[in-house]
């Protein structure tokens, strides 16, 4: 660490002394580290608590922390975005950096408290966590703890199932009548909630469970049933027939991505066209002016998967044997962390999707990137090899969570259907983590999180000789290693000339031939063609490996050789020497 980090650490530590926040060192490892700004991670919330809580992280951290917004959404709310830095190791701009949101599905609401829990733990365990502070001072992070602010204010603020609220809130006409949003779900039994909703009918397919009735099931075979399913509760408020089909919204924001986009009637909720939407134009743009971002991490909410690309079978062929490599390391170390979680390839593994955000950031951008489904009800069970039944589901409930997650079934006189029943699952029955289970789940996702953002290229310069072998011609050879899991150029993006290739320029002698050998050893050398003092590196230096390079100079003994190794996803290495015949090299290291 340069003195300038150390002084950081110095000036954070001092601040947190001051405000009585430092324990002993033996207290810190054995109970949490303190932080400036209480948060409560077992509950959520809305779209205001957040702004204040962004506003709190960056006010009490500002050696690491800096907040904007990136655009405003369809009802005009900010799209906040923190970067977390250290600017004593380098601007933002100069390090490999790691995109991590969530929210893009207004429902998906935990996924918002993931982002927060992550800015707030980063920023406290400066200089009292070596491995975070070690990977604060290498990288950076920028957040975006809600893509979808309209639709998590609308969740929040008004009765939905745990399904709805998914789309951005610009008007949209679902049923194709020329009319806007006109025929949303009612809460007709003034709960604060959209339930289920069915017709009491003597001739129905279902009926109440005779043990416990909130429970309803198919009715077996040969016996006649009572219920007849109607959907979410609600009316039909533009006479069309149908009810509940054309509510607030009606498009998907993970559909509305450059990679692989498909119009509405092949991937219903696309939009017009690729960024039509303010909230993915302006996330789109703020990732298009980083390109230093070398991972991503968007967080949904329901299924306990970590997911990578691609969303459609045919996308199959640009993952390269070797990118697939990176990911299934990523992968099943995610597995590894998060019990219950399954690593999956979203086409294959779960449905097709076209023109989703990870898959903009894997395809279209090169960028190593998962979709982490945050809540999966398995963390219910002591046993993970064993699914609920609908009893032991209603049990858990009672048990765990009082009742507080379901409305008792009471009658209501529907406008079209008569006698109807009225009951069930609140929003927060399914989906989201139940809060008291909040916090756990951010941790792990947290540390799946900076696992992925540790694997991220470092590079090193890791040998170099020089050899005369003329009186003023001098081989220089030199080796760059990646000691991460990540390489510092995809071979998708390679493959398709996304972003700037990387570069080693040798600066001093005159160089009369330079070339890429397979290792130190080689004798063959494929030379390039143009100013032969710069390698253009297409295929960048793969994961956990070295590359060797090779530099025929004309000079003088005692003349300074200047290198330098550029890339886009990586931070730039330099160092200097002076020509004399060596079989090692001691590097002079510059910034």
């Amino acid at each position: 660490m340069n003195t300038s980090s150390k002084q950081l650490r110095t000036i954070l530590i001092s601040s947190a002394v001051a405000a009585g926040g430092v324990c002993s060192s033996n207290a810190i490892a054995q109970q949490q580290v303190p932080s400036k700004v209480d948060i409560s991670w077992n509950r959520f919330y809305d779209y205001d608590e957040v702004t204040t809580i962004v506003h709190d992280l960056v006010d009490a951290y500002p050696a690491l922390l800096s907040l904007e917004s990136i655009g405003k959404s369809e009802q005009g709310r900010d799209l906040w975005a923190i970067t977390l830095n250290n600017p004593q190791t380098g601007p933002a701009d100069t390090k490999p950096a790691m995109y991590i949101d969530g929210n893009v599905h207004g429902n998906e609401i935990q996924a918002t408290e993931t982002v927060l829990y992550s800015i707030w733990y980063l920023t406290k365990s400066y200089g009292e966590v070596d491995q975070l502070t070690e990977l604060m001072d290498r990288v950076a992070f920028y957040f975006v703890p809600s893509q979808n602010p309209d639709g998590r204010a609308e969740w929040f603020a008004n009765p939905n199932t745990p399904n709805s609220a998914r789309t951005g809130q610009r008007p949209t006409d679902n049923d194709a009548d020329g009319l806007f949003d006109e025929d949303p779900p009612d809460d007709l039994d003034g709960d604060g909630h959209i339930t289920q909703m069915w017709k009491i009918d003597p001739n129905g397919r279902y009926r109440r469970n005779e043990v416990d009735p909130r429970i309803i099931e198919r009715a077996p075979e040969g016996v006649a049933g009572t219920l007849t399913r109607l959907g979410s509760e609600g009316i039909d408020n533009d006479g069309d027939g149908r009810m509940n089909e054309d509510g607030p919204g009606g498009y998907d924001m993970n559909r509305n991505w450059p990679s692989d986009w498909q119009p509405n009637y092949i991937q219903f909720g696309a939009g017009e066209h690729p960024f039509d939407r303010p909230e993915t134009r302006a996330v789109g743009q703020f990732v298009l002016n980083h390109p230093n971002i070398a991972a991503g991490q968007s967080y949904h909410n329901a299924g306990g998967m970590l997911l990578r690309g691609p969303g459609a079978s045919y996308s199959e062929n640009l993952y390269s044997r070797s990118d697939k490599r990176v990911y299934d390391k990523l992968g099943n170390a995610g597995e590894d962390l998060l019990p219950f979680y399954n690593y999956m390839v979203i086409h294959a593994d779960l449905y097709t999707v076209h023109g989703g955000f990870v898959n903009w950031l894997a395809e279209g951008l090169g960028i190593t990137s998962f979709t982490n489904e945050l809540w999966t009800e398995a963390r219910k069970l002591p046993d993970p090899g064993r699914s609920f039944t609908e009893t032991e589901r209603m049990h858990w409930q009672d048990r765990m969570l009082f009742g507080q997650t379901f409305t008792d079934y009471t009658e209501f006189n529907h406008p079209t259907h008569g006698p109807v029943l009225i009951g069930g699952g609140t929003k927060y029955s399914s989906r989201v983590t139940p809060p008291f289970m909040l916090e756990e789940g951010c941790h792990r996702n947290f540390a799946f999180t900076m696992f992925h953002a540790s694997s991220m290229p470092e590079l090193s310069f890791r040998w170099a000789s020089i050899k005369q072998i003329e009186n003023q011609l001098w081989e220089i050879t030199i080796e760059i290693e990646n000691t991460n899991i990540i390489p510092t150029r995809m071979g998708l993006a390679a493959r398709k000339q996304i972003g700037l290739p990387d570069l080693l320029e040798l600066r001093g002698p005159e160089t009369v031939l330079s070339g890429t050998l397979s290792d130190r050893y080689d004798l063959t050398i494929s030379p390039v063609e143009h100013r032969p003092e710069r390698i253009l590196v297409e295929s960048g230096i793969g994961a956990e490996s070295t590359s060797t390079f090779r530099f025929l100079v004309t000079g003088s003994e005692g003349d300074r050789v200047d290198i330098r190794y550029t890339a886009e996803k990586a931070k730039n290495i330099a160092a200097a020497f002076t020509l004399h015949q060596a079989e090692s090299v001691s590097f002079s290291y510059e910034e």
